[in-house]
């Protein structure tokens, strides 16, 4: 692949996809930055014009559950896809409505990897090299109480990328998560906040109180509040990146975390 690459964002109207479609504008790469709402267009729009990234970065409407969006983004010839968009269902595993349960699965697993598997077509009928970065989480990695649909679905993410990346060597096309701490972005905040569209004190075993200590617990710490920019820092130099590693944990102290966690699993008892 050159140096300059043009790359595909999906999820790129807020939080991580917004400041990483800026900060690879600013480097000089071409960015299709693929935004959920119409509302979100015109936004994005405005800020890049204000940074003068009218050359860099084009705006699109792209629902990555709309197949007319998708067709409309299939025909950009990208170098890389950064599949980043995502939603989170909190609240407990054995009470969450199913419906929801198969929501987050189509927008987090099932959209991303059909989206994948047609941009992958296509660079092996031209013979061309590519690249897909999924956005996971740290949650890929491990199972906190109260998150359990939103990361197993992160951990379904991480299982079709450690697959594609191993079946698409013959292709040289490459496969690379990035897996995001508790950055304050907003997204975690929100996520623990659709529990209680549902949760009924009347009704489910999970009160309230219970549920929102919880989450507390996880995001209400200094840990739990990062400054993404870090992150988005970190994105801007792995997604257009012709090396690196296929996992990239930010910040390192949770990555020393999870292979904590993931060392102690072999000892858990019930």
């Amino acid at each position: 692949m050159s140096t300059t690459k043009t790359i595909l964002i999906t999820g790129a109207g807020s939080g991580f996809g917004e400041g990483a479609a800026f900060g690879l504008g600013q480097l000089g790469h071409k960015i299709i930055a693929g935004v959920q709402i119409l509302p979100q267009v015109t936004e994005m729009r405005k800020k890049v014009e204000a940074l003068g990234l009218q050359n860099n970065i084009e705006v699109i409407k792209l629902d990555i559950l709309d197949k007319y969006d998708v067709k409309v983004a299939l025909k950009y010839d990208i170098d890389v896809l950064f599949s980043n968009a995502g939603i989170g269902e909190s609240g407990p595993v054995f009470e969450i409505p199913l419906d929801l349960v198969r929501k987050n699965y189509e927008t987090n697993v099932f959209a991303p990897l059909e989206l994948s598997q047609q941009f992958i077509s296509k660079w092996i009928k031209a013979g061309k090299a590519g690249k897909i970065v999924f956005t996971s989480s740290m949650g890929g990695l491990f199972t906190p109480s109260g998150y359990g649909i939103y990361v197993s679905t992160k951990h379904a993410l991480e299982a079709v990328a450690e697959a594609l990346a191993d079946e698409l060597k013959p292709y040289n096309i490459k496969i690379q998560t990035v897996n995001p701490g508790a950055y304050l972005t907003g997204y975690n905040e929100t996520m623990a906040e659709n529990a209680f569209r549902w949760l009924d004190d009347d009704v489910n075993f999970t009160k309230h109180a219970d549920m929102k200590a919880n989450f507390d617990s996880l995001l209400g710490t200094p840990e739990g509040r990062l400054d993404p920019q870090e992150m988005i820092d970190a994105m801007i130099q792995i997604v257009p990146s012709d090396t690196g590693k296929f996992r990239n944990v930010v910040p390192k102290f949770v990555e020393d975390m999870l292979k904590d966690h993931q060392l102690k699993a072999w000892e858990n008892t019930i």
